[in-house]
């Protein structure tokens, strides 16, 4: 079985106004049967509260509709704000697309 595998790469700040987009992105993959979501942060400069509330929905989107969602190429400053509000236990990040690709897709 081949999964259906989107990546979804995210640029410059993520606020609420790049969250609500963020939150339809993910619906329509979703929507268009993707089985694995990966969130590539390498652009992203900042995230706000909003921002990760957004992520935090994203991950709630995909998991009703059984897929998975994962994270990669997270700055300091967003491994920091993931760890201080806990969100590092919730979202499985990599290094970068190859270590994804390397973890996840081969175990496959």
């Amino acid at each position: 079985m081949s999964l259906k595998v989107t990546v979804l790469e995210l640029s410059g700040i993520l606020d609420g106004i790049r969250g609500n987009q963020l939150r339809r992105e993910v619906s329509d993959i979703i929507e268009s049967g993707s089985d694995i979501l990966l969130i590539d942060l390498k652009e992203v400069k900042f995230v706000d509260s909003s921002g990760l509330g957004a992520l935090v929905s994203a991950m709630q989107t995909v998991r009703k509709a059984d897929a998975k969602l994962f994270v990669c190429s997270v700055n300091d400053q967003v491994r920091m704000l993931f760890e201080l509000t806990k969100l590092d236990r919730i979202f499985q990040t990599f290094a970068d697309q190859e270590d994804f690709n390397r973890q996840v897709l081969a175990a496959q």
